[in-house]
C-alpha cells in the first residue's frame, strides 16, 4: 500500500489574509484620507522620503517599484500640490532630485493620524503586543523587497521634522 503525504490540518496561507485584509483596510482608507486627497501611492512616497531624505527620481521609482514615467506623474501630483519639491542635483544636472517640504511633512503626519483610527478598528482583535510583531515582521518583509534610494541623506536638521498633534 503506498503511502501519502498528510496535509497539515490547516492550510496557512498568508497572502489571501493579507489581501484580505489590506481590501478591507484600503477602502477604509480611502474614506478616511478623501478629505486630503492622498492616495496609498502618495502617502508611501511622502513617509520614503520623510524617513530617508531626499533622493533621485530614479531611486524613488525604484524604491516604490513603478516604473520611472509613472513616477514622474505622481511626483507631478504632489509637487502641484506643494508638498515636495525637486531640484537639479547639482553633481548631474540630468538627475532630478526629490524631498519632501515642510507642508509634505505637515500633510503625512495628518494623514497618518486618520490612518490610526482605521488601524486601531482593523487590528482591534489583537494585543499591543501583537500589533508590534505583526508590525515589525511586515516591516522587515516590506524591507527585504524594496531598494534603499541612492542619494546620501542629508542632515537632520535641514529636514522638518515630522510632528503629531497628539
Amino acid at each position: 500500500m503506498a503511502q501519502t503525504k498528510a496535509k497539515p490540518a490547516t492550510d496557512q496561507r498568508l497572502l489571501p489574509l493579507i489581501e484580505h485584509l489590506a481590501r478591507v483596510g484600503r477602502r477604509a482608507a480611502e474614506t478616511t484620507l478623501e478629505p486630503g486627497g492622498l492616495r496609498p501611492r502618495h502617502l508611501i512616497a511622502l513617509k520614503l522620503l520623510s524617513e530617508r531624505g531626499p533622493a533621485s527620481q530614479q531611486a524613488l521609482a525604484d524604491s516604490l517599484s513603478l516604473d520611472p514615467s509613472n513616477v514622474v506623474g505622481l511626483l507631478n501630483e504632489l509637487e502641484e500640490r506643494q508638498l515636495i519639491t525637486r531640484r537639479r542635483d547639482s553633481g548631474d544636472r540630468r538627475r532630478h532630485i526629490v524631498e519632501i517640504s515642510r507642508q509634505g511633512e505637515e500633510e503625512l503626519c495628518g494623514a497618518y493620524e486618520r490612518l490610526q483610527l482605521v488601524d486601531d478598528d482593523l487590528l482591534k482583535p489583537l494585543s499591543a503586543h501583537e500589533r508590534a510583531t505583526l508590525y515589525a515582521l511586515l516591516v522587515r518583509a516590506v524591507r527585504a523587497k524594496t531598494p534603499p534610494c541612492d542619494f546620501p541623506e542629508e542632515p537632520a536638521a535641514r529636514r522638518p521634522a515630522m510632528t503629531s498633534n497628539r
